[in-house]
């Protein structure tokens, strides 16, 4: 069983979130680029050479650490979840509040893998075989089925109508493969 048994996946917008991001180098850098590709703009990093005091951590609601064998991860770990809020400690499930799924963007479509931490390798493998399942032609589909959702909702369809008419929309244009049942 892994850490994350009791956890629930949620979708952030991250940008109504103040978020600190402490570390340094690529690990540092790929991280730094994931929350801007997720939509952080209130982001700010810190590395070694000036590391978060208690009132940059007032109001962040996320904070990344990097590097959880720096000497300073445990502290600042604490004094973000006293100010309150969520801590992630790279590749430490245990001393970590949430953990960050491979996540396949296709516009509006995320698609989040998540192993609970267990095996970040096989959730990128899976993430890439989705791809392939998911390809940049959802980017479209996703805008397409936004606005005649808006369209029918408009129009006074209730939330089983809405579910009903894309159903059918999915079928009628053959957008994923028929998979067999499982009975």
């Amino acid at each position: 069983m892994g850490y994350f048994l009791d956890m629930l996946p949620v979708v952030l917008d991250l940008a109504r979130c103040n978020v600190v991001l402490v570390g340094e180098g690529a690990a540092a850098v790929k991280r730094q680029n994931l929350l801007e590709e997720a939509g952080a703009t209130r982001l700010r990093a810190f590395s070694s050479a000036r590391l978060p005091n208690d009132a940059d951590l007032a109001g962040v609601r996320l904070v990344f650490i990097v590097d959880r064998s720096a000497p300073y991860a445990a502290d600042i770990a604490a004094r973000a979840r006293a100010a309150g809020a969520l801590v992630h400690i790279e590749d430490d499930p245990a001393h970590s509040d949430m953990h960050i799924p491979a996540v396949l963007r296709r516009g509006d479509l995320v698609i989040a893998i998540s192993t609970g931490g267990s095996s970040p390798a096989l959730a990128v493998r899976l993430k890439r075989a989705l791809g392939d399942l998911f390809g940049a032609e959802w980017e479209g589909r996703t805008d397409e089925v936004g606005a005649l959702r808006r369209r029918w909702r408009a129009a006074g369809a209730n939330p089983d109508a809405l579910k009903r008419q894309t159903e059918e929309l999915i079928e009628r244009r053959r957008w994923l493969p028929r998979l067999p049942s499982r009975s």
